[in-house]
């Protein structure tokens, strides 16, 4: 159980004023909430799940030292990354697709590398499961 309250408290706070969170604030202006709280859960649902598949996976395969020394190099590239910018030219007019899967797709690949991302990965590793010992518990 520590793990999974762990896990809640630590992503809900990585969360808080990351691009995704704004990500989901502009699409809440254009599409229905529930459209966008949808995708929004199954774009994180999916994400997270294989982000702690890799981080216990890798827990088995490299040592601890390496994984902290590449993750702290991924932060730093990604903050990089964040002071250098992007700059969008048409990309808004390229496809057309439901609303649900505007969402869901554009969630899911911000989410990619995202601190909250890197930090499920740092949590599997840390508790080495996916799934919380106890959750069977919980269920029956």
């Amino acid at each position: 159980m520590t793990s999974l309250l762990a896990s809640f408290v630590f992503v809900v706070l990585a969360e808080m004023g990351d691009k995704t969170q704004l990500l989901a604030m502009a699409f809440a202006t254009k599409f229905r909430w529930q459209t966008v709280m949808w995708g929004v859960f199954v774009a994180t649902a999916v994400n997270h799940l294989l982000a702690a598949a890799a981080g216990s996976y890798l827990a088995t395969v490299v040592p601890l030292k390496y994984i902290k020394i590449s993750a702290a190099v991924s932060f730093i590239l990604f903050g990089l990354w964040t002071i250098r910018g992007d700059t969008l030219e048409g990309e808004d007019k390229r496809f057309k697709f439901s609303p649900f899967w505007t969402v869901t797709v554009a969630f899911f690949i911000a989410e990619m590398g995202d601190k909250t991302q890197l930090a499920t990965i740092a949590l599997a590793i840390e508790y080495n499961t996916v799934i919380p010992y106890g959750w069977e518990q919980l269920s029956a």
